[in-house]
Formats: structure tokens, sequence, C-alpha cells
């Protein structure tokens, strides 16, 4: 059996997310998001938007500042000359995928035909999930909000709705996860249902594949996703169970797809995509958000990178809380060398570093020219003017130092 060492297990993963490439020299256009979909599979939707929303950030990370109305219109918008790119589905949490591969996830839309959550709602609403499809085909593309005020104004032969207003929402959300409705476009984050035979094109619509099919295939774009990954961190990147995922590894190794693999310092066997080049050198540098599919996954983080420990401390109170509210790490020549938890004073025009920490052995003079121009960026991509550095954090002190004189 193949045995990689940590450096190269690092290095295949960094490279496998994209960070070996350069940027685009040019604008980022649908083309250059195509592709890098086609790498990375997913792009994690998330409410919080104290910086940039989860699914904009790891475009910037790997391909630099770009137009986000290139991935809006992407992910929203549908014409003859410029077709729907992006569909959202729970793909790993909520999460944009290629409109092609939404047929892969049918066999969880049947697990889900009551929905993920609040199914005891949804099963005792036939009624009112019915007629929220028929308030959707009459209405188009709209809202929970919009879909409840159509139905309490149509006549229901009493005063009053005949159902929990809190209901209509949980029965939309219901249908979504079950596949009826789909997401047509977003304002302001809001979701705006639609029939996905309105969505989708025919073809995709039409597509049948076997649960087992399926399953082989996420399983290998998710190892080629990883570069190399453990049971566990494949199964974890479309959220798949072991029952499936096991005989799918067997499956694919079997037919020379992909090659177990020890990972020095690893306890689980790993897999490995056949011909997967190892690189020679540590690349990659970039801000990575929370919901980065490089640190997705908490676990592998720590095997990966040194131990480094990373959790979302969004619902810790803010007392407990170690190194901020929104942190992100940063990647430095492919390894995790810091973090710093930031904000978008859209009201100061700054981009707020609230906390600058180094990851221990790292030297912060080494860390903070580079990450302070990132941060610079990154401002510029947001359209702030300037970037803030408070007093929190062992890094804090150079990193401000290397913002305030830029070389």
């Amino acid at each position: 059996m193949t045995t990689l060492s940590a450096a190269q297990a690092r290095r295949v993963a960094v490279a496998a997310q994209g960070f070996h490439e350069p940027a685009p020299r040019g604008p980022v256009t649908r083309a250059h998001l195509k592709r890098l979909i086609a790498r990375l599979q997913v792009l994690q939707l998330d409410s919080v938007s104290v910086a940039v929303r989860a699914h904009y950030a790891p475009v910037f990370s790997r391909l630099g500042p770009y137009d986000r109305d290139v991935l809006d219109r992407a992910a929203w918008s549908h014409s003859a000359r410029s077709p729907r790119l992006l569909i959202e589905y729970w793909a790993h949490e909520a999460a944009l995928m290629a409109v092609e591969d939404w047929p892969l996830l049918r066999w969880r839309m049947r697990q889900y035909r009551h929905g993920r959550w609040g199914t005891d709602i949804v099963k005792k609403n036939a009624r009112l999930a019915e007629e929220v499809l028929a308030a959707v085909a009459e209405l188009g593309p709209s809202t929970a909000g919009q879909i409840e005020a159509y139905l309490e104004s149509e006549p229901r032969g009493r005063k009053g709705p005949w159902w929990d207003r809190s209901e209509t929402k949980w029965v939309a959300e219901a249908l979504w996860s079950a596949g009826a409705l789909t997401t047509a476009t977003r304002v302001g984050f809001a979701r705006h249902y639609e029939l996905t035979e309105r969505v989708l094109p025919a073809a995709v619509l039409n597509r049948q594949v076997d649960e087992a099919d399926a399953v082989r295939e996420l399983c290998l774009r998710a190892a080629s996703a990883l570069g190399v990954g453990t049971e566990a961190d494949i199964r974890d990147y479309f959220r798949l169970a072991a029952a499936q995922v096991n005989p799918a590894l067997a499956d694919l190794v079997g037919a020379g797809h992909l090659e177990r693999v020890d990972v020095e310092g690893w306890s689980a066997p790993a897999y490995l995509r056949v011909g997967q080049v190892v690189p020679r050198q540590d690349r990659g540098t970039a801000l990575l958000c929370p919901f980065d599919p490089l640190i997705f996954f908490r676990p592998r983080v720590e095997r990966l990178f040194g131990g480094f420990h990373y959790r979302i401390e969004i619902y810790t109170p803010a007392q407990k809380r170690r190194y901020g509210y929104y942190v992100w790490p940063f990647l430095l020549d492919g390894n995790l060398v810091g973090r710093v938890d930031l904000k978008a004073d859209r009201a100061a025009g700054a981009l707020a570093v609230l906390g600058a920490f180094a990851e221990d052995g790292c030297e912060p003079a080494r860390v903070a020219g580079p990450l302070a121009r990132e941060l610079s960026a990154m401002a510029s991509w947001l359209g702030l003017e300037a970037v803030t550095v408070a007093a929190r954090g062992d890094l804090a002190p150079a990193l401000r130092r290397a913002v305030d004189s830029p070389l």
C-alpha cells in the first residue's frame, strides 16, 4: 500500500481545492466559475453576512477579486443566452451545486419527502402542501410570506386561515427538500420558491439515477475534491451515511478509480484518486471563510494542518470566545498559519480585523505582510476603503504595522 507523508497529504489536499493554480489575469467569467464548481462541487450557503456571505468567499479565495454578479447570475437567473449554471439543494448543508448534478440527489429528496425537519408538521398538513404548490403555480417565484398572504386572501368559507401561520414556511421548506420546489432567485437572501419543473431543464428533470450509482459518483467526486481523504472525510463532503459509502468505496477501488493509501499520523486508511499527482512544493495563499470546503470538516483540518483546532464561535457567548465571532483561517504557502476575526464595517468603510492570531511556531513578522495584502485585496473586493486592526491577538501589532506600511 502506498504511504504518503503528512506534508504530501497536505499538498495534495490544498492542490485539489484549486489553491495551486494562479488566479485569472482578467475578469472572472462564467467559464472560470464553471471550472471551479466542477472542482469543488459545492458552495455552502449561510445566512451570516458579518463580512461576506459564505458562498461568495471560496470563489474569491481561489480566483481573486471578482464581480459577485457573475455568481448571482449563475445561481439565480436564467436566459436562453446564459442558462442557469447552479441550483440550491442539500448537497453538503444547503449549498449551490451544478444544475446537471441535481439528479444525483434524488434519493435524498425521497428521504426528505416530508422535509428534513418538522416532519410531523408536514405529515399532518397534506392539504396545506397541495395549497402551497397551487399558490406557487399561480404566483410564480414567491417567498413563504407571499405564499401565506395569497392563501389567506383566498376564500375559505370562514374568516381567517385554517392552518397555523408558522406552518406555511415549514411546508414550503419541506417541498423544497423533497424536490417539488426549488429556489428561483434570492432577494436580500430571501428564498423565492418556484416549481422545480419551471427552473430545471427537462433533460435534468427527467434523468433518473439509481441510488447506488449516485452515491458512487458522489464519493468519487468527494474524493477528487478532497485530494486524499478517509472514509469519514469522503462521507462528510455530501453528508452521506457509512452504509452508503463503504460499499461505494470498495467498488471504486475495485474499478481502479481510487486507491487505498496510508498517511503518516492518520489512524484510518485514506483514499487517493488513481493518477493523482503529489505536488513537490507547498503552495496556496488565501483567507478561508468558516464554510470553505477545504476546512468545513474540522477533524480533517486537524489532521491535515498539524493540529489546527478550528471551531466556529458564533453561538458561543462573547465572553467565552477564544478567537472571535466570525474567524477566517489564513492559508500561507499551503499551511494554516493564523486566523483573523473579520467584520465589514460599512459605516466606516473599512474591513475591521477585530482580532489577529498566529499559530504556535509561526513568526508573526512572517505572517503579517502576506496577510495584510490578502486583507487589502478583500477590502477592495467588498468596496471598502481601508483595513483596520484592533489590538486583540498576538499577531495584531505586526499586522497593524504591515497594514499601515504596505510594501
